[in-house]
């Protein structure tokens, strides 16, 4: 996911930093855990500043807005998909219904997220410029 060698240093960083803070978290009633949660903090904040020294080395990106409309016809299409699922559990009591219920709600997420989004994302990407 990196483009340069030190992305992926930072990143990498924040990633072990990351799990080690997510470990703390689960073995917190221990003495381990505590301090599992505070060097995986405070290696995240490292990788934090590495991400900051390295902000200045990229190159002005040409981001032109994208269209609002489209892209909040994709939220709107991929939390309504969400919604429909979880209306359709409690409206309906049979099985069939509720299956229903969530293939429809699925496929409208699917929908917003696999075809709305990236339609939206992709009207001025970064390769067009």
């Amino acid at each position: 996911m990196a483009a340069t060698k030190s992305q992926g240093k930072a990143f990498s960083l924040f990633m072990v930093g990351l799990t080690t803070a997510a470990a703390g978290i689960a073995y917190l009633s221990s003495g381990s855990g505590v301090a599992a949660l505070i060097v995986g903090l405070i290696v995240v904040a490292i990788s934090f500043g590495f991400f900051l020294s390295i902000k200045s080395q990229e190159g002005k990106v040409p981001d032109a807005p994208q269209p609002l409309v489209l892209k909040l016809a994709g939220i709107v299409a991929a939390l309504g998909g969400w919604m429909i699922v979880l209306l359709g559990m409690h409206m309906t009591a049979t099985v069939s219904g509720r299956m229903t219920a969530a293939i429809v709600g699925i496929a409208v997420s699917l929908f917003g997220i696999l075809f709305l989004l990236p339609a939206a994302a992709n009207k001025n990407a970064i390769w067009k410029a």
